[in-house]
């Protein structure tokens, strides 16, 4: 049985319309004009406990809009969504006790107060046992790393600080789904890495169940087997992001470094994307020329330092992805 199920899921905006200038705000007055604004048009999908899934599309896509209804702040216009057997707008209070949730630009702890403090409250907030609460938080300390900071208020944190003191808020109550928002937005690399393991490592060990959206395409190849691709209010795609990328961009690169600037060397069976000097990037299809054949021809007519044999970046796949179905980022 599906933990999360979402069927013709909709979600609809009425905007104000004016025309500018001073005579457009008083015509406003007396006539108004609004302006619908799709959000989600029948979205569908399921998933089942312990999936880790990334949803990922433009700016403006749906997703955001969609975590909301799943987390119960938004109510959709139309579709009906389960999670856990509940309806997340209409039993707000036994939904939010099995959840948790982290916005990357938003926080739920307190600006002011020391971060022990933030997490004192929201044990009284979820009504939380004193010793499941112990524990779970002494847990998260440590998987995170943040003891150097529970004495100091949330304001004087940096960002990877701040959302690492987010998600084990999130956890605290130990929910059995975790809604992550844009979570590693404006973090450094070694703070990114380090989210995504304890991710990575709270999925595989606790069987939490993870929906992450993010415009990081590093943090979905990272984490994230299944992916959810949603555009103008559609979903696009549901499969693994091996099967899309075999789908989408199935050619793979090759780059070879030679001895000298011979400049563009032709190679059958491989065309080239880009030089830089004696560095020559080659894309070609496997299916039609093995790599090893590739390697053979270079390295039977040509001096070579390097050979090195990659799959397209990710941001390359989905950028290709949005353009075959429509879906422009912004």
């Amino acid at each position: 049985m599906a933990q999360i199920n979402v069927e013709n899921l909709c979600k609809t905006y009425h905007v104000g319309v004016r025309d500018p200038g001073l005579g457009g705000a008083l015509r406003g007055l007396f006539q108004r004009r609004v302006r619908e604004i799709v959000a989600l048009d029948k979205v569908s999908f399921s998933l089942a406990r312990g999936e880790l899934l990334g949803f990922i599309g433009p700016n403006g896509a749906g997703k955001s809009t969609t975590i909301k209804i799943l987390s119960g702040i938004l109510r959709p216009t139309a579709g009906r969504c389960e999670v856990n057997g509940l309806v997340p707008w209409e039993q707000r209070i036994a939904h939010v006790a099995r959840i948790g949730v982290v916005f990357g630009q938003r926080t739920q702890l307190w600006w002011d107060l020391p971060i022990i403090e933030s997490f004192e409250l929201l044990r009284d907030i979820y009504r939380v046992d004193a010793t499941a609460f112990m524990r779970t938080k002494d847990r998260l300390i440590d998987m995170l790393k943040i003891a150097p900071l529970l004495d100091t208020p949330l304001r004087q944190l940096s960002l990877g600080q701040r959302m690492r003191c987010e998600i084990a808020a999130a956890l605290l109550h130990g929910p059995e789904i975790l809604f992550l928002d844009e979570p590693t937005i404006g973090l450094d690399a070694v703070s990114k890495l380090a989210l995504r393991e304890f991710v990575k490592e709270l999925n595989r060990t606790e069987g939490v169940t993870v929906i992450l959206t993010t415009h990081d395409m590093h943090d979905i190849e990272a984490l994230a087997k299944r992916v959810i691709i949603i555009g103008n209010g559609k979903l696009l795609r549901d499969s693994s992001f091996e099967s899309m990328r075999s789908e989408v961009l199935g050619e793979r690169r090759l780059f070879v470094d030679f001895a000298a600037d011979n400049g563009d060397i032709a190679i059958d069976g491989a065309t080239i994307r880009a030089r830089d000097g004696r560095s020559v990037e080659y894309a070609f299809d496997p299916a039609r020329t093995a790599a090893h054949t590739l390697i053979s021809r270079i390295a039977a007519s040509h001096d070579v330092v390097d050979i090195r044999v990659e799959d397209p970046k990710i941001e390359e796949v989905i950028a290709r992805f949005y353009t075959l179905h429509g879906a422009v980022e912004s």
